[in-house]
């Protein structure tokens, strides 16, 4: 949502959050940043979920990030930690829990999430907590994304893609919307745009009768 600033320092309140906000007049919306840290580099930061309906509910949860060496224009460098936030939401009379993430770029650092687990599980264990329909959407940032989708899936939460590139500088499917047994997919498509790196990921979900 947000660019970072020199520093750490984060505008309150949040510029392009304010703007999409004032934009979808008739959305209601949660926003939250990653914790401050002074390390931040200048790429994108914070969250955020619009929704059609009125959001509930609304946490964040940090997701610490191990300390991974790197380089960053001549300087070393490690990364900050990432976040989940989520909302609950009420369509038709079901209620819906909301999950928004993004994970650490493990491949840009010359490792893998696969040797560093602990974000994905840290995901999964709020997942587990929830009983009824739930989505998650996000950037992962897990290049071999098998191993995610394999970790997800056998948690309860499959993906409605895993075969069109989400991201337009590496054919890499990053992008992801789990949801668990009570929806169902009727359809999605990956989407070009010119707003982001990514491209956009969107799907249409019916609710099941499953208890």
């Amino acid at each position: 949502m947000e660019h970072a600033q020199p520093d750490g320092v984060q505008p309150d309140p949040p510029p392009n959050y304010t703007r999409l906000k004032a934009a979808l007049k008739n959305y209601d919306s949660y926003f939250s940043y990653p914790k401050a840290d002074p390390r931040e580099l200048p790429f994108g930061i914070g969250l955020a979920i619009f929704s059609k309906t009125p959001l509930c509910d609304a946490f964040r949860y940090d997701l610490p990030s191990p300390p991974i060496g790197f380089e960053f224009l001549g300087e070393q460098k490690t990364p900050t930690d990432r976040l989940l936030i989520g909302a609950k939401t009420t369509i038709a009379g079901h209620e819906l829990q909301l999950f928004n993430t993004h994970l650490l770029a493990y491949f840009m650092l010359h490792s893998s999430s696969e040797e560093h687990i602990e974000q994905r599980q840290l995901v999964i264990e709020q997942l587990r907590r929830t009983s009824g329909p739930a989505l998650l959407g996000g950037d992962f940032n897990v290049s071999k994304h098998n191993s995610l989708v394999r970790q997800f899936t056998e948690a309860g939460y499959p993906t409605v893609q895993t075969e069109k590139t989400t991201w337009r500088r590496r054919p890499y499917v990053l992008d992801h919307i789990f949801y668990n047994r009570h929806l169902q997919p009727v359809r999605h498509a990956v989407k070009p745009t010119l707003a982001s790196d990514h491209h956009i990921l969107v799907a249409e979900f019916e609710f099941t009768d499953q208890k």
